[in-house]
This record gives structure tokens, sequence and C-alpha cells, in this order.
């Protein structure tokens, strides 16, 4: 083997081990892997950032701004409204599925499933139904619909634009429909007919709601409090609506059991357990403040202050580190006032808890933050309670038609799927759908970032000829079938996917299919849509898909509930996907 190639395949071995195993962003990870190929010598300036101009990393760039108009607008929230009083579960989960699937296939997965959370959460609480039956299937069931079309997924314009590059072959809007409509019909009876049975309902349907979103507010009684010498029932904490106080720590000693007759006392510390607006409850009561007192230090008017959840995603900065340690109030001028992982809220000291991916986590924070923080990659989701920016319903009619605009002209090929997407994130910034402030915050940039730069891992890999070791290190002297092939190539990419991002994995995976294509004088189409499909297929653990991550704290999921029922669903899709692939593209 070359030295080059050697090189390669280290550069691209370290690349997959370090986003697999580290808290190192991935755009960092691959950046660095870009530079080094540079001063290596193997890639030149020009191609080693010629993925910054394909047009599959533009069409999603544009996409982003399009998602964002119909979000701000309730556009994707309009089909939320559809859920109806459905009276099992299964039924919940054929309504849910049905606008789910039809609104993934043409917009940003994430975007979907964001919206989608917090209505399936009050959604629940009316049904008495416990929101672990149905969010899994959510984040499922998006990334199904997304393998329907060409813009389903930043993985699908990738790999499309991989193959306009190297071979000058052009997918259409629809072409994925003749496999993405059966893998996405397989998939939905599978979870019709088994996800009840395998999610968990940890304790009953109205119990695991409120766990899920319930906190502990800690306050305490400052010198000078009118509430000094009340008892518990005289100052009003007895029967409040959202919260029960829980222990009164005094003087280090831990009062548990309170009776309503216990007086108060200075400096006396309460706790509170109860459902995120307690804070808020609480906050109205005259006599109690904040216990650590950060919240005083907000340089926030108490009346511009609102009570918001978020899930932290793995571009968190504070990660493994204690709430005291990680300076949250001075990153983001918010205070937390409660932790949840796992569907429970975590005792003990607050600046003492370790802060881990998918937790969530109830702030007090500006009416502001959501704007500002809604499209950031350190929190998975952002959601006000009581929300503090209403949505402009009456710009959502412009906002779908742009949509379907938008499909119409790119699928009579009137405009390239890169021009029909700039043209309507152009709408939806003319028509004030959406700001052009919005607009910007909203383009993932490190997303973006991470598929400009596998590209030149790919080309890398190519140009030396690691891919082609690769491939002969995998099939050897055997003679294998052109099935089995698509099927080693499938899986493949499913094991990457899972343990990397999937448009990392598409594109570390094309150089390889495409040589396999190559050396046994095959199609290369099929084995390219090989790829599109296992991409989108990561079902097995939180980690693989951003979707499945949103989902792991509101419904209270561990990593096993994943495999339980992402394994059976990746076989099922696998065995779809090989099956059709040749028969609708031929060898």
């Amino acid at each position: 083997m070359p030295s080059d190639a050697s090189l390669v395949i280290g550069v691209v071995s370290a690349v997959v081990l370090l986003m697999a195993l580290t808290r190192i962003a991935p755009d960092l990870i691959l950046m660095a892997a870009l530079a080094a190929l540079m001063l290596c010598g193997i890639l030149t300036a020009e191609e080693a950032l010629t993925g910054f101009a394909n047009t599959g990393v533009m069409t999603i760039a544009a996409l982003y701004v399009v998602s964002a108009g119909l979000r701000e607008t309730g556009a994707i929230r309009l089909g939320a409204s559809l859920l109806g009083m459905p009276k099992t579960s299964r039924d919940a989960q054929l309504r849910l599925m049905a606008p789910v699937s039809l609104l993934s296939a043409f917009l940003n997965n994430t975007a979907v499933v964001s919206m989608f959370i917090p209505a399936v959460q009050e959604w629940c609480q009316r049904l008495k139904m416990s929101p672990s039956k149905l969010l899994l299937p959510l984040s499922y069931t998006a990334m199904l619909g997304g393998t329907c079309t060409l813009i389903g997924t930043s993985t699908n314009l990738v790999v499309d634009g991989l193959l306009q590059k190297q071979y000058g072959i052009s997918l259409s809007l629809f072409e994925l429909a003749w496999v993405g409509i059966p893998i996405l019909l397989v998939g939905s009876v599978y979870l019709m007919l088994f996800a009840d049975k395998l999610l968990p309902v940890r304790v009953g349907p109205i119990e695991q709601l409120e766990q899920a979103r319930e906190y502990c507010v800690a306050v305490r009684i400052p010198s000078q409090s009118p509430l000094i010498g009340k008892t518990v029932a005289e100052a009003g904490l007895r029967n409040l609506a959202y919260a029960y106080l829980a222990e009164i720590e005094r003087a280090e000693r831990l009062l548990t059991a309170v009776s309503p007759d216990t007086l108060l006392l200075e400096n006396d510390c309460l706790f509170f357990i109860g459902a995120p607006e307690c804070a808020l409850e609480l906050r109205n009561i005259r006599g109690l403040t904040p216990a650590a007192g950060n919240v005083g230090k907000l340089d926030i008017a108490s009346h511009q202050r609102c009570l918001i959840e978020v899930v932290l995603g793995p571009d968190f900065p504070g990660l493994g580190q204690t709430i005291r340690e990680c300076q949250f109030r001075t990153r983001y001028q918010a205070v937390i006032l409660s932790v949840g992982r796992q569907g429970q809220r975590l005792p003990g000291k607050l600046g003492d808890i370790v802060l881990k991916v998918g937790d969530t986590l109830l702030v007090e924070a500006s009416k502001v933050f959501v704007e500002q923080y809604r499209c950031r990659r350190d929190f998975l989701l952002v959601s006000a309670l009581n929300d503090s920016t209403p949505v402009d319903y009456s710009k959502s009619p412009r906002a779908i038609a742009i949509l379907v605009c938008m499909v119409v002209l790119s699928a009579s090929e009137v405009l390239s799927i890169l021009e029909a997407a700039l043209l309507a994130a152009g709408a939806m910034i003319a028509t004030r759908c959406v700001t052009a402030s919005h607009a910007r915050r909203s383009v993932d940039l490190s997303v973006l970032v991470v598929i400009a730069a596998s590209f030149a891992l790919g080309t890398a890999m190519l140009r030396t000829g690691a891919a082609g070791a690769i491939v002969d290190s995998l099939i050897g002297d055997g003679a294998l079938s052109s099935w089995l092939l698509l099927a080693l190539i499938y899986l493949l990419t499913t094991a990457f996917t899972e343990v990397i991002s999937n448009n990392a994995a598409a594109v570390l995976m094309f150089p390889i299919a495409s040589a396999v294509a190559e050396q046994q004088g095959l199609n290369v189409l099929p084995f390219a849509l090989a790829i599109m499909f296992a991409a989108s297929a990561s079902f097995m653990t939180p980690l693989g898909y951003q979707t499945n991550l949103m989902v792991y704290g509101p419904g209270g999921y561990h990593a096993r509930d994943y495999l339980r029922v992402g394994l059976p669903l990746n076989i099922v899709v696998g065995m779809t996907a090989v099956w059709l692939i040749p028969v609708v593209w031929p060898f």
C-alpha cells in the first residue's frame, strides 16, 4: 500500500475514533483532518476546500432558512393541531405518524421534531398517556419520512452532490420515493405492531408524565422577610397549585415531612417539588428569594424574565462539569433552577450536579433567550413555558405557498433543487415569514462545516488509492455477489452512522462504494443509494441521530430502549432497502 494511502487511512481512522469516543466538536475534528491533509501535501488548498462550494451543501443551507420560515409562522404546528383525541396508544401513533412523515419529507427533521415534542407532551397529558410511548416513534418516523424525497434529509443532498461532482448523475426530487415510501410503510407497520409493547412505561401514565416534568426548586427566607415567624400554612405555602414543600434546611439540619404548623425562620432554605410552573408560582410570593441568589444577579428586570426548558446537546461547553464550574449564568445570562435526567429530577445540591448530554434544565432567563439560542448547537431543544414568542399564524399560508412552489418548480425540473431552495429562502425573508437575522441564525454552520470538510477526506481516499485498499481488505479474493456487496456497503454505513454523524458517515463511505462499483464493473448508483438510506437508519443509539437525542430526556428513555426498539427496525428497514434498491436501480 502506498505511503499516502496509509496516511489517509490513518487520518480517517483518527477522525472516526475521535468523533465516537470524545466530546470534541465534529466540525473541529474534520477541519483538523482537512488541515493535516493539506500540510502533508496530499491535497491542494483548492481540493481541500472544494466541499464548501458543493451544490448539496449550499442547498442544505438554503433549506435551513425555508424550515425557519415555516417554523416561525406556525405552519409546522398546524400539523400538530390535527392530532385529535385517540383512545389507544396505537391509534395515537398512527395519528402522529401521518403529519410527521409528510412534513419531514420536505423539511429539516430537527425542526419538525422540536415543534412536535411540546405538542406531544401536552397531548399525552390530555390523553393520560405516557409520552415515552410516542416520543421515540416521533423521532423514528421523522427519520423514515426524510428518506422519501431528495430534500428530506441533508444526507440525501450530500450524496447527490457527490454523484453530480464525480459522475455527473443528478437525482430528481421524488426519485427516492420508489424505495423511501416502502421503507416508511414497513417501518411504520413495525412501529404500530411492536413499539407499544417494546417501549417502557416505568410508572403509571399520569405519574410518568408528571415525573418527566418534575423539578426541585430551592428558595430562601431572607432577613426582614414578612414570612419570618409565620407557619407554613399561614405563609400560603401549604396548598400551592404546582408544587409541595418537601423539606426545609435549617442551620445544617434537614427537616423532612414538614407539617403545616412548622414556623419559618430567617435563612431557612425551602425545597419545593413540582411542575416547572412552580418556580413562577414561588417567585410571585413576597418574602422568598432564590436559594443560591443567582437569579438576583441577572441583569434582567423581573417582568422581562420567563421560565424555559432546554435539553443539553453534545456541543454544550459545560458537559462533564458541575453547574457551579460551567458558569452557566455568566455564559447565557440565565439561571438553572432544576435539572432532570431520564425523566427523573436529580436530587442533591444544584451546584454539585454534573451535566450530561440529554439533561433537561429548567432555567429562568430573559424573554429573548428562546430566540437567541433556539438555533444554537448548545441546546437540542429550547422551549419557553407560556411561550413569550407568539407565532404569527397569519403568515403561515404564504410560508406554505412558498414551500409548495419550491417543490413544484423542483419536481417539474423548471429549476434545479439548489435554485428552487435559494429562491424559496429569499421569498421567506422577502415576505417576512422569517427575519434576516433569524435566517442567519437558523443556518447550522457546524453541520455545513462537517459536510464540506468530509468531502476533502473522500477526495483524499480516492486520490491516494486508500478507498481501493479498504475494499480489497473487505472483499479479498472472494467473488461476492452484487447483492452481498450492496448489503456490505449498507451495513458498514449503518455502523458508521451509529457512532459518528450521518453526513460524515455518508461522505466517508462514498469513495469506498465507488471503488467497489468500479472494481466489480457495476453501476455506482445502487451503492450510492444504499449509503443514502443506511445513513438515515440510525435507530439503535440516542447519539446516532440528533432527533433521537432530542427525545431522550423528555421521554425518560435509557440507551437500552433505543437498542430494544431500534435494532429490529434497523434490520427491517435494511432488508427492505437492500432488496428494493437493485430493483429500481439495476446493477
